[in-house]
């Protein structure tokens, strides 16, 4: 294939080149790959590949050239295919992820401004219970309160926590998209 200093005939040549050979590239690329989308970007590959190549050329040859950049194109293309194969998920990490530990922290959040709402004898005996799982006999008589009062405290402010929590579910369900 010649190719002149401006361009015009080289271009009308490879233009030519490429509707004599772009359908059969393709249909050997689309039975390489029997993926007909692939076919396509093999086949574009192979002559923009060819057009990088074009003053070195051999029209006698030239089909047989074009069929061994798309096969070499299918081959890498394969390869790096071969290469990407499923996660092992023995090694997902176990870490939150980052939308996790965003609602982790608004709920954690949530929670506190709901236990700022509390009095502070109901937050107290709210904590004790939950946090140090300290018994309701204890409980007591660090608050100087009976064992039923400690026990209707610490009972209400998890209702109220509760529902507390509900109200700023609904809310953000209302946010969201």
């Amino acid at each position: 294939m010649s190719t002149s200093g401006g361009g015009g005939p080289a271009l009308i040549e490879f233009s030519s080149l490429y509707r004599a050979y772009a359908r059969d590239v393709h249909r050997f690329a689309l039975f390489l790959s029997g993926d007909a989308s692939l076919a396509d970007d093999i086949v574009s590959e192979t002559f923009v590949r060819a057009w990088h190549a074009r003053s070195r050329l051999d029209l006698a040859t030239v089909k047989a050239y074009l069929f061994a950049i798309a096969r070499n194109l299918y081959l890498q293309q394969r390869q790096r295919t071969n290469r990407l194969g499923p996660l092992d998920e023995r090694l997902a990490d176990p870490a939150p992820g980052p939308h996790d530990r965003m609602r982790a922290r608004q709920d954690r959040d949530a929670v506190l401004a709901a236990l700022r709402q509390l009095p502070e004898i109901d937050r107290a005996a709210v904590l004790m219970r939950a946090d140090d799982e300290m018994p309701y006999e204890e409980i007591a008589r660090v608050l100087g309160i009976s064992v039923s009062s400690a026990k209707v405290k610490v009972h209400r402010a998890r209702l109220k926590l509760a529902e507390g929590l509900k109200t700023r579910e609904k809310e953000g369900e209302k946010e969201a998209p």
